[in-house]
């Protein structure tokens, strides 16, 4: 089984209002720029993101970031190990 990961993509005046903080950890997709994160709070005054990855040092690392929930756009469910967006399909053996 796989692991769920979300994707969360932002309107173009929240990644203005961020700026370079939040640069890091946008992924450029069909989609356009979004971060992608193991967990997603939406229960609180702040849209919480909990990212996971390693550190420096090779390390597991988490790091939460906390937005206004107004800045966000769509909250998508990713159930695969393939990132976001469509492959082309392989017609060549039809």
């Amino acid at each position: 089984m796989s692991e769920t990961s979300y994707a969360v993509f932002f309107f173009p005046q929240a990644l203005e209002a961020l700026g370079d903080p939040v640069k890091p950890y946008l992924v450029d997709g069909p989609g356009g720029a979004h971060i992608v994160c193991a967990e997603v709070d939406t229960s609180g005054p702040l849209f919480g993101m909990t990212l996971t990855g390693k550190n420096e040092r090779g390390l597991p690392s988490e790091l939460e970031i906390m937005v206004p929930h107004a800045m966000i756009r769509l909250v998508m469910s990713v159930h695969s190990d393939h990132g976001i967006g469509f492959a082309v399909a392989d017609r060549s053996q039809d």
